[in-house]
C-alpha cells in the first residue's frame, strides 16, 4: 500500500486554467462531436482510431465509442479498458479523453453514454439510478469482450467522478474486471443523501418527501420533475460555495460543453440514489485498485473514505496529484499526464499476459 504525491505548482496550474478558458472546444467542429483537446478528427492508418457503435442493453439502444490502438490488427489480442463517464457527462468529454490516451498506450477502450442519458435510449430522459449506471458498466464489458481483438482475460476498468463510484460497485461482483482505477471518485449516493461535504444532513427527510411526490406524480401520468438543472449567470456561478460546482459549470457549460450533457436528473431518481453508497460492500473488491484524486479537490474526502474501506485487496494505491482540483483532473494537461503516469504502469502490470 503506497501513498504517492506528485509535485506541481499552483501557479502553473493557474496558467493552465487560463489557457483552457481561452480555448473552449466546439463539438460542431469535430466530426465525432468530441470536445477534448487533441481529440481525433479522422481515422488514419497507423494511428489511434475511433469507432462509434450501438448495442442493446435491456432493450435500450446504447451509443458508445470504441478506440483502437495504432496499427490495430483484429486478429491480435489486446488488453482492454472500460471507461465510465462522470455524472451528467457523456462519452465525448473527459471519458473520451482518457479512453483515447489509453488507446495511445496500446489498449482497446470503450466509453458509452449511460442509459437514459446522452445519446443512449430510455424514457423519461435523465433518469439517474445507481442500478442503471452499474448495469451500464456490466453492459460495456458484455459488448467489448465480443469485439474483435479484445483479450477478455485482460479487461480493466476506469471510472471518473460518478463513474468512479459506480465502477467500484460494479467491480465488487464483476470479476471480469482484473483491475480497477478511479479518478476524482464521486460517491453519488452519499452526496445526494447528505449533500456535498455532508452539508445537507438536516434536510434529508424533506428531500425524500419531494422525491416520493415526484414518483407519485410520474406514476399518475403527470409531469416528470427534475432536479439539478439551473441556468446560472457568471456572477451566480462565482458565488457557488465549492470549487467542484464552480469549475463544473465552467467545464460542462463553456469550455467542454456538449448538447447531450446535462446536470439535471429526474427527482424521482433520488429514491434510489439516497439509499445507495459506493462504499457499501466495497470489501468485495479483491482486484488491484488504484485511486487517483487531486490534493485540492473538495471531493477528496470521498476517495479517502472509499480507499480506507477497500480492505478486500492488499494490492491498492492512493495517488494524489499535488495542486489539482476535482474538475482539473478532467482536462488540465499536466494533471491528465500525471494521472496517466500512474494508470499506464498500473494497467501494464495488472493486465499483463
Amino acid at each position: 500500500m503506497r501513498n504517492t504525491v506528485l509535485k506541481a505548482t499552483f501557479m502553473a496550474a493557474m496558467i493552465g486554467i487560463s489557457a483552457g478558458k481561452s480555448m473552449a472546444t466546439d463539438y460542431k467542429k469535430n466530426p465525432f462531436t468530441l470536445v477534448y483537446d487533441g481529440a481525433i478528427t479522422k481515422n488514419e492508418p497507423g494511428k489511434v482510431n475511433i469507432h462509434p457503435v450501438t448495442y442493446k442493453l435491456n432493450g435500450l439502444d446504447i451509443v458508445a465509442n470504441v478506440y483502437t490502438p495504432a496499427s490495430y490488427d483484429p486478429k491480435k489480442a489486446y488488453p482492454t479498458v472500460v471507461v465510465a463517464h462522470p455524472n451528467g457527462g457523456v462519452k465525448e468529454q473527459v471519458a473520451g479523453l482518457y479512453a483515447q490516451r489509453l488507446a495511445e498506450q496500446g489498449y482497446i477502450t470503450i466509453t458509452a453514454d449511460a442509459a437514459y442519458q446522452g445519446g443512449s435510449g430510455g424514457q423519461p430522459r435523465s433518469v439517474d439510478k445507481p442500478a442503471n449506471r452499474i448495469e451500464d458498466i456490466h453492459g460495456m464489458a458484455d459488448f467489448i469482450t465480443q469485439y474483435a481483438g479484445v483479450d477478455a482475460q485482460r479487461l480493466g476498468l476506469l471510472g471518473i467522478c460518478g463513474g468512479g463510484g459506480y465502477s467500484l460497485a460494479a467491480a465488487e461482483t464483476d470479476k471480469r474486471f482484473k483491475s480497477i482505477a478511479t479518478i476524482s471518485m464521486f460517491n453519488s449516493g452519499r452526496v445526494r443523501r447528505n449533500g456535498f461535504v455532508d452539508s445537507q444532513l438536516d434536510t434529508i427527510q424533506d428531500r425524500l418527501k419531494q422525491a416520493s411526490e415526484a414518483r407519485a406524480l410520474e406514476a399518475a401520468g403527470g409531469e416528470v420533475r427534475y432536479s439539478g438543472d439551473a441556468n446560472l449567470t457568471d456572477e451566480q456561478i462565482a458565488k457557488l460555495p465549492f470549487d467542484l460546482y464552480r469549475q463544473g459549470y465552467e467545464y460542462y457549460w463553456k469550455t467542454h460543453a456538449h448538447p447531450n450533457s446535462t446536470f439535471k436528473y429526474t427527482t424521482s431518481s433520488l429514491l434510489d440514489l439516497m439509499r445507495f453508497d459506493a462504499t457499501n460492500q466495497i470489501e468485495l473488491i479483491g482486484q488491484p485498485l488504484l485511486m487517483i484524486a487531486g490534493t485540492k479537490a473538495d471531493s477528496l474526502y470521498m476517495t479517502e473514505d472509499a480507499f480506507a474501506k477497500a480492505t478486500g485487496t492488499k494490492d491498492k494505491e492512493f495517488f494524489k496529484i499535488e495542486g489539482a482540483t476535482h474538475i482539473e483532473t478532467y482536462w488540465v494537461p499536466k494533471y491528465v499526464d500525471a494521472a496517466l503516469s500512474k494508470l499506464t504502469p498500473f494497467y501494464a502490470r495488472t493486465l499483463a499476459k
